[in-house]
């Protein structure tokens, strides 16, 4: 028997652009609504794969959440352990802890998607920030969560 196949919705040509784009406007030092330039090693590869990504703070930690579900990044972050983030000549270096409590995920997704919810409610299926606490458990499994610590504060890009 074959196990389920993890969540994921992969982007399509304008969802390309769109974060080529975004990322191209973060390593500018353009942040729109708090974006950044997620770089993190690949497993197979070992180069530095980079993606633009929505930091989340949430009761005082930042967090990383994957709203396309387990995507090549998330599968890097997990074996890379940490990363690094970009905002123009400003690369904050972190650590990674995968969040694996649903609860724990769920509060920290419905403050995600009150304020980035504009931009990720479809990867969502219909879970949005009022959605009921089990609702959002149940999502939690397709949304994963990294609670990231910057191990280097803002050192300027070489």
């Amino acid at each position: 028997m074959n196990a389920p196949t993890p969540y994921y919705v992969q982007a399509g040509p304008f969802g390309v652009r769109f974060n080529a784009l975004f990322g191209k406007l973060a390593r500018l030092g353009i942040s729109l609504a708090g974006t950044a330039e997620l770089s993190v090693r690949g497993r197979t590869s070992g180069a530095m794969q980079r993606i633009p990504v929505n930091p989340h703070r949430h009761e005082g930690a930042q967090y990383l959440v994957s709203a396309r579900g387990h995507s090549q990044w998330v599968r890097n972050m997990r074996v890379a352990g940490g990363g690094q983030l970009r905002v123009g000549r400003t690369v904050r270096a972190f650590t990674a802890t995968e969040l694996t409590d649903p609860a724990a995920k769920a509060a920290v997704l419905r403050t995600y998607l009150a304020k980035w919810g504009w931009e990720v409610n479809r990867f969502f299926q219909g879970v949005t920030a009022k959605s009921s606490d089990a609702e959002l458990r149940a999502a939690a499994a397709d949304h994963p969560v990294f609670r990231i610590t910057v191990t280097d504060q803002g050192a300027p890009a070489k």
